[in-house]
C-alpha cells in the first residue's frame, strides 16, 4: 500500500508560505497602518509601487509602523503576493533579522532536524532547533503533527527539556518559525490497516461524544461509530448505552487514507462484549 498523495489544498497553502524574492524598497508614506513603498530598481526604470501591511512590518510589537520607518528610508522586504488590482505586497519582517532569515533559508521541507523541547502547551510544542540564533525559539509542532496516536494533551508525547528528532514541514521567513512534525518520521499505521474494510473487530471505546463513540482498533488506529449504529432506540447521548474503556464489537466500513479516518458500523446488532 503506497502513501496517500499530498492534499492539493494543503500543498497550495504551503507554497504560499515559502520565502519569496527579496527586493530593495523606499518608503514613500503611510496609508493608515500600512507602509507605502516604491521598488528601487535600475536608474531610469519606472519604480513599481508596493505596500507593506501593518502585520508584515515587524516581528516586534508597535503601535504604528512610523515608529520604525520614515519617508525616504530604504530597506529590504520579501515579496508575498499581489492584491488590489495587482499591487505588490511585501514583508519587512521577513528580512528584519538577517541571522534568522539565513538560518531559516537553510531548511527544506522533508529535512530531518534535531532540537530540544522548550515548552508544551495545549495548542502545540515549541522547540529550540539546533543552531538557531541566540535568544530565539524557532521550532513549533502543531498537535496533529505530534503523533498518529490518540492523545489528550501534547504532554502525553513530549515534555520540556526532551531532545527530539523531527521532520521539517516548512520554514517561514515571515513568521520566523520552522513548522515541524514528529509523526512524519513514523509510518502511518492506517496504511497497513486499509485492507481491513469489512472485517469485524473488537476494540475499546476511547472517547464518547454526543453523536457517537471513538473505538481503538489497533495501536494508532481509532475509528468512529455513529450513535445511530449503537441502537435503534431513541437516546440523547451514547453514554446512556456505553462507557469509556468498554469493549465493543464493530465492522470496519471505510478507511480513508487522505482524511486519516476510519468509519465503523454495527456488527451483529452492535453486540458489546
Amino acid at each position: 500500500m503506497s502513501e496517500p498523495a499530498p492534499d492539493p489544498h494543503t500543498q497550495s497553502l504551503l507554497n504560499q508560505l515559502r520565502p519569496g524574492v527579496v527586493r530593495t524598497v523606499k518608503v514613500t508614506g503611510f496609508d493608515g497602518a500600512d507602509v507605502l513603498v516604491q521598488l528601487v530598481g535600475a536608474e531610469g526604470e519606472r519604480a513599481e509601487i508596493g505596500r507593506i501591511p501593518r502585520h508584515e512590518a515587524s516581528i516586534g510589537r508597535m503601535e504604528h509602523p512610523s515608529e520604525l520607518f520614515e519617508v525616504g528610508q530604504e530597506l529590504k522586504a520579501e515579496e508575498i503576493g499581489r492584491w488590489r488590482e495587482g499591487q505588490l505586497h511585501l514583508s519587512a519582517r521577513a528580512c528584519e533579522s538577517p541571522a534568522l532569515r539565513s538560518f531559516l533559508l537553510a531548511f527544506a521541507p522533508g529535512q530531518v532536524v534535531t532540537g530540544t523541547v522548550s515548552a508544551v502547551h495545549n495548542f502545540g510544542v515549541f522547540v529550540h532547533v539546533d543552531g538557531e540564533p541566540d535568544g530565539l525559539c524557532t521550532g513549533f509542532i502543531r498537535v496533529p503533527d505530534l503523533t498518529w496516536d490518540w492523545i489528550n494533551h501534547p504532554s502525553d508525547v513530549v515534555e520540556a527539556g526532551r531532545r527530539i528528532t523531527a521532520e521539517v514541514i516548512i520554514a517561514e521567513t515571515r513568521s520566523g518559525q520552522i513548522t515541524l512534525s514528529l509523526k512524519a518520521l513514523r509510518k502511518d499505521p492506517l496504511i497497513r490497516f486499509a485492507d481491513q474494510v469489512g472485517q469485524v473487530l473488537t476494540g475499546a471505546i476511547t472517547r464518547i461524544v454526543p453523536f457517537g463513540v471513538f473505538v481503538e482498533l489497533a495501536p494508532g488506529v481509532v475509528g468512529f461509530l455513529h450513535l445511530s449504529e449503537l441502537t435503534d432506540e431513541p437516546v440523547e447521548t451514547p453514554d446512556q448505552l456505553v462507557d469509556e474503556g468498554e469493549l465493543i464489537t464493530v465492522e470496519v466500513t471505510e478507511v480513508d487514507l487522505r482524511s486519516h479516518r476510519v468509519r465503523l458500523g454495527a456488527a451483529g446488532g452492535a453486540d458489546r462484549t
